[in-house]
């Protein structure tokens, strides 16, 4: 596993981590993190913040998605706008069944080629193809979805899409408080960031009692905690 080093900064490692995961974890500004810190006694600036998720982001990131587990065999695709440079541009997303994030992709286009990218992307980072593929009606995920010769079962219903059309609203939340992305590439890796985070979070709270909900949250805090050690 790639060492994270915490060398050469100002601050305890555990300082950086703290303001990192409240950061990316919940959805608030860097103002609302550098006022936190503050309030426990660290002062810093907010685009301090902002340097350690850029530097530290992406390498806590690739630690969490090596060890999550294979994905529901059941996936949900959608697309939404998201505000990106002062333009919309299409966010293409796709979570399983049990609802991890399992890809996404910034496009300009509403298309059938946006719509390929986002599955091969999606077969060649997951490794495995899907039992069943639920999308909307539109006709471009058909047409991918022959194109590249699947076998599952691509169930197409817009009532059947709620599990992903709920999905969007939490990096609606987020685009909101971010007052929206500066470039393709700066919303490409700080979702990638985002989704890593909230997947290694993710209990299903809804599901589950509230001890079980417990015992899973301490259990993704210990292993939090061994991921961001240096």
């Amino acid at each position: 596993m790639t060492h994270i080093s915490y060398r050469d900064l100002h601050f305890p490692s555990s300082i950086v981590q703290q303001a990192v995961w409240l950061y990316v974890r919940f959805n608030l500004s860097l103002r609302d993190v550098e006022e936190l810190l503050a309030d426990r006694g660290v002062e810093m600036s907010y685009e301090t913040i902002r340097q350690w998720v850029d530097r530290f982001g992406p390498q806590i990131a690739r630690r969490l998605r090596r060890v999550r587990g294979t994905p529901h065999p059941q996936w949900h695709l959608d697309e939404m706008y998201v505000s990106i440079g002062g333009r919309w541009m299409y966010l293409w997303r796709a979570i399983d069944q049990e609802g991890e994030v399992l890809d996404f992709l910034v496009q300009s286009r509403r298309d059938t080629r946006a719509a390929l990218k986002l599955m091969r992307r999606l077969l060649k980072h997951q490794g495995i193809a899907p039992k069943t593929i639920v999308t909307d009606k539109w006709k471009a995920y058909a047409a991918a979805f022959c194109k590249l010769g699947l076998v599952g079962h691509h169930h197409q219903a817009k009532s059947k899409n709620n599990r992903i059309e709920g999905s969007h609203v939490r990096i609606r939340k987020r685009e909101q408080t971010m007052q929206g992305f500066r470039s393709p590439g700066s919303a490409q890796r700080f979702l990638s960031i985002h989704a890593a985070f909230y997947n290694h979070f993710n209990t299903q709270r809804h599901l589950i009692s509230a001890s079980e909900h417990r015992a899973l949250r301490n259990q993704a805090l210990t292993s939090w905690r061994e991921m961001i050690a240096s």
